[in-house]
């Protein structure tokens, strides 16, 4: 058991060690744009465009459950219907708009990106690109990165317009509630600040899910066997950050 404990609190010392090295690395080769840009267009396309779909169709539900669930607690004739709009709005923008379509990237864009560069690292493809005088960490992890950091944001915005949508369309069909009950609520509850919390809860979450990845990713070894664990280990440690970091703000800046 001792030794048990032992192996764990050295391997995770050693974890934490090698993403900071990582990212220490990455940020003195930010300054090498030439090296990355092309791989940074590349890299926004798939983290942003190709996740729009699997974000909107779980916001619309996501915003759609919610609705329905308010409503059915919310039964007392002494409560006014708009308060639904007040209670489910403010949920969308502080923290499902911006969560669960991270816990759903942490998933699909965290597990590409630990297996793309798992496969060049046991290929030696990585290796190739250093032969070749390229600065590895400055061509792949970089452009990564920066691109979840700045594609993020973008996909909280969609998420939580699509996720309010489909919480007035829920309220519409199955919740006998007005599109104009759901917003006067949305607005009488409405807080300037809420947006902003969420739109840095999506930096953080793009920032952690990229980086985390490409640690696990870069770091790869023992073949396709050392492919599936790191794909496995990006995704898991991911989403636990990315709940770690929720709570953190939300106690910090709340």
């Amino acid at each position: 058991m001792f030794i048990f404990i032992q192996n764990t609190v050295q391997n995770a010392i050693i974890e934490i060690g090698r993403y900071c090295l990582l990212m220490w690395q990455a940020f003195k080769a930010a300054t090498e744009f030439r090296t990355y840009y092309q791989n940074l267009l590349t890299q926004m396309v798939k983290i942003g465009i190709d996740s729009l779909p699997i974000v909107l169709l779980t916001a619309v539900f996501t915003g759609a459950v919610t609705t329905v669930q308010s409503a059915y607690q919310l039964v007392s004739p002494f409560i006014p219907r708009s308060v639904i709009g007040g209670v489910v709005s403010p949920s969308i923008i502080l923290e499902l708009g911006a969560v669960l379509p991270a816990l759903v990237l942490a998933g699909r864009i965290g597990a590409r990106i630990a297996a793309e560069l798992g496969t060049m690292r046991v290929t030696e493809q990585v290796d190739a690109l250093e032969a070749m005088g390229l600065n590895s960490i400055g061509f792949l992890v970089v452009p990564r990165v920066l691109a979840g950091i700045s594609m993020f944001p973008l996909l909280y915005i969609a998420a939580t317009i699509v996720g309010i949508g489909g919480a007035m369309i829920a309220g519409e069909v199955s919740a006998d509630l007005p599109a104009q009950e759901f917003l006067k609520g949305a607005r009488q509850f409405f807080n300037a600040f809420d947006p902003v919390f969420g739109l840095i809860k999506a930096c953080v979450f793009g920032f952690l899910i990229t980086s985390i990845s490409c640690s696990k990713g870069y770091y790869t070894s023992g073949g396709a066997e050392g492919v599936g664990n790191s794909t496995t280990q990006a995704a898991v440690t991911s989403c636990i950050f990315v709940l770690l970091s929720d709570y953190l703000l939300a106690e910090l800046l709340l």
